[in-house]
């Protein structure tokens, strides 16, 4: 019992000591939360190809899209070449937006289009009634509004835990800063602003997963060497 206790502390010790600090805040800035746990996706709503569409455990790039979706394509086409080409390889990324019931074959033209750019596998419609979009949009507690046609020309980075992200204090030159929400008709604002919020959103679970990584493989070494101390102190 005495060589057993000899063990613990030699190798559970430092494993311990390990996993807290490996609990510690992360050294990069993060991005605040502005509202947390946003609802999902309505199951009854349609999606354009009866696929199930949900936020839960994906990064989310969110919009509205509104009754006049064929007036504002010009968005998309930004939208896909500033932020969805450069992201779509990270598997748990998409962009979803919410439209007004009675625009899927307005929805099937635009993903024509962009289907002759790129690989839409990452873009997902899912349409409702007015009243319940309108509904939805509230959850969010967003200081915008929705426009005349239910639609909007922001969109909104959702985290796996379905938080709203965005910026909200002081920017690095000491000013108030407020950001819920990234304007898809500014080439500007999504090539800087947005983009640079993103990357922090996937450092966070890149790091997160890492850290995990770290953490099954130094346990696994650990228990090992302690199985194998045990067994040999034994014979």
């Amino acid at each position: 019992m005495k060589k057993k206790a000899v063990l613990i502390i030699l190798f559970i010790l430092p494993l311990v000591v390990y996993l807290f600090f490996a609990t510690g805040v992360n050294s990069f800035i993060k991005l605040p939360t502005l509202t947390q746990k946003i609802a999902d996706v309505n199951p009854n709503w349609k999606s354009l190809n009866g696929e199930k569409v949900t936020l839960n455990d994906k990064i989310t790039i969110l919009g509205f899209s509104g009754e006049n979706i064929m007036e504002n394509r010009g968005n998309f086409f930004l939208l896909n070449q500033k932020i969805y080409n450069r992201n779509k390889e990270f598997k748990d990324f998409q962009i979803v937006f919410i439209s007004p019931d009675g625009t899927q074959d307005k929805v099937k033209s635009i993903l024509e289009r962009l289907d002759k750019l790129t690989d839409t596998k990452g873009y997902h419609f899912v349409f409702a009634k007015p009243e319940e979009i309108k509904e939805f949009f509230k959850t969010m507690k967003l200081v915008g509004q929705l426009n005349d046609n239910f639609g909007s020309p922001n969109v909104y980075i959702i985290d796996k835990q379905r938080n709203l992200r965005g910026r909200k204090g002081k920017s690095v030159q000491g000013k108030p800063e407020y950001r819920e929400g990234y304007n898809v008709q500014s080439s500007a604002e999504l090539h800087n602003e947005m983009t640079d919020d993103l990357k922090i959103i996937l450092a966070e679970y890149r790091l997160a997963l890492k850290k995990n990584n770290r953490k099954d493989a130094f346990r696994d070494k650990i228990t090992k060497e302690v199985e194998t101390k045990i067994q040999q102190n034994e014979k």
